[in-house]
C-alpha cells in the first residue's frame, strides 16, 4: 500500500537517483526525513488501513481475481504493514516478496508471522532499487498513489521494479490509472481570501509598530511577506472531501496511464489541453477539484475475471483518505451554464523536493454562445 519502497529517490536507475530524471540526486537521509519517516509510524499504518473505499478496492481486486495469484510469484512494492502481501498469499501465491524501505518491515514480519504465512511471504527490509530478488515475478502490487494521483513520485519506484523484476507475461496490480480535474465552488475561496487579507492587515500593523517603536523601517520587505502568504493561503492546494453538489462542470481526464507501458520521462511532466463544460446556473467559479481513480484489469492477454475500480471522485458516502486537492481562486468568477472552460495544464516536480507538486493553469472562459469571458493563468502547489 501507499509506504516506502523508496518513492524513486534511492538510486539505481538511468535518470538518476530522485526519479527527477535530470535533477540533482536526492541525498538518502534527507529523502529520509522528508518523506519515508512518516511512514514508519503505526498510527499512519491505522489511517489508512481505515480507509474502506481504499481496502475493499484491493481486497476485492485481489479475491476476485485469485487466477493471476494462484501458484505465482508476487512483488509487493512498498508493502507497509504487510496486508496486501498477506492477501496475495491468502489468495494462492506460492511466494511472495513485500518490500518495505522502512522499519514498518519488522512489524510486517510480526504480522506476517501472526498470520502463519511466513513460509510464502519473505520481508525484505530495503529500498526496490537496491534489493535483488532471486527470480522475476509473475504480479507486481503496490499502493503507490499520493494526493492528485502522482505527489510523492512513488510511482517511479514502481517502474523501476516492473522494468527490473516483471516477467514479460506479468500483470499490474493496479493495472491503469487516471487524473481528473474539473470546476468547482467553495466557501474556502472567501475563507482563505479572507485569511490571506488579515495576514496583510496583521503585517501592516507589524510593520508601523517597528517603525514607531524602534526606527526601522520594514516597507522593503512587504512585497515578499505578501508573496510567502499568497503561496501559503491562496496557490497551496488543499485537502478537501468534495461534495458532488459541488462540482460546477463536466469533470475532465487531464492524464491516464497503463501502468504496464508507462514511463518516468511521461510522469515528471504531465501536460494537457481539456474543456469543460459549466452545468450550473448561474454559479461562481471558486476554484478546482482534482482526483484520480485506478482500475484493476490485468492485462490484454491476461485479463481480469472481474473488473475494479478505486475512485477518489467527490462522494456524499464513499470518502477517502486521499480526498481531493483543491485549487481555489482569491477572485470566484461568476459563470453561467453552457460557459465553456479551455483548461491548459502543465504539472511538474518541485525542484525544492521532487515529491512534491507545481502546477501551472491557464483558463480561457467563453460563453456558449462562444464569446470570450475572461481568462487568467495560476500558479498552485501540492504540498
Amino acid at each position: 500500500m501507499r509506504n516506502s519502497s523508496n518513492g524513486g529517490a534511492m538510486g539505481g536507475r538511468a535518470a538518476g537517483p530522485g526519479g527527477g530524471g535530470g535533477g540533482a540526486p536526492v541525498d538518502k537521509e534527507v529523502d529520509f526525513a522528508q518523506y519515508f519517516c512518516t511512514y514508519s509510524f503505526l498510527y499512519h499504518q491505522k489511517d489508512m488501513l481505515s480507509d474502506r473505499v481504499r481496502m475493499d478496492a484491493y481486497f476485492n481486486a485481489v479475491f476476485e481475481n485469485k487466477h493471476h495469484f494462484a501458484g505465482k510469484t508476487v512483488l509487493d512494492v512498498g508493502t507497509g504493514s504487510g496486508i496486501l502481501a498477506i492477501w496475495s498469499a491468502q489468495a494462492g501465491a506460492k511466494k511472495v516478496y513485500a518490500v518495505e524501505a522502512t522499519s514498518m518491515a519488522d512489524h510486517a514480519r510480526a504480522l506476517v508471522k501472526a498470520n502463519n504465512l511466513e513460509h510464502i511471504v519473505e520481508v525484505i527490509q530495503g529500498s526496490v532499487e537496491d534489493i535483488s530478488l532471486p527470480e522475476k515475478v509473475d504480479v507486481i502490487i503496490s499502493e503507490w498513489m499520493g494526493y492528485f494521483l502522482l505527489r510523492e513520485s512513488m510511482f517511479d519506484s514502481v517502474i523501476w521494479a516492473r522494468d527490473r523484476w516483471l516477467k514479460p507475461t506479468g500483470v499490474m496490480y493496479p493495472s491503469h490509472a487516471r487524473m481528473w480535474f474539473a470546476p468547482i465552488k467553495s466557501g474556502m475561496a472567501d475563507r482563505k481570501k479572507s485569511d490571506f487579507d488579515g495576514a496583510m492587515a496583521d503585517w501592516h500593523n507589524f510593520s508601523d509598530e517597528i517603525k514607531s517603536y524602534y526606527g526601522v523601517d520594514m516597507g522593503v520587505l512587504t512585497k515578499p511577506f505578501a508573496v510567502e502568504q499568497e503561496k501559503y493561503y491562496i496557490q497551496t492546494a488543499m485537502w478537501n472531501d468534495l461534495n458532488p453538489q459541488q462540482v460546477i462542470g463536466t469533470p475532465t481526464i487531464v492524464k491516464e496511464m497503463d501502468c504496464l507501458t508507462a514511463t518516468v520521462s511521461e510522469i515528471e511532466e504531465v501536460r494537457s489541453n481539456v474543456t469543460s463544460v459549466i452545468s450550473g446556473q448561474n454559479t461562481r467559479l471558486c476554484g478546482f477539484g482534482g482526483w484520480f481513480d485506478v482500475q484493476f484489469k490485468g492485462r490484454k492477454e491476461d485479463p481480469a475475471q472481474q473488473e475494479i475500480e478505486l475512485t477518489t471522485a467527490p462522494s456524499e458516502q464513499h470518502c477517502t483518505h486521499w480526498g481531493q486537492q483543491v485549487f481555489i481562486m482569491s477572485n470566484p468568477i461568476n459563470v453561467a451554464e453552457g460557459d465553456n472552460l479551455n483548461l491548459g495544464l502543465v504539472m511538474s516536480r518541485s525542484k525544492e523536493n521532487h515529491r512534491l507538486m507545481e502546477i501551472e493553469l491557464n483558463c480561457e472562459i467563453k460563453e456558449a454562445s462562444g464569446n470570450p469571458k475572461e481568462a487568467f493563468k495560476k500558479t498552485y502547489f501540492i504540498e
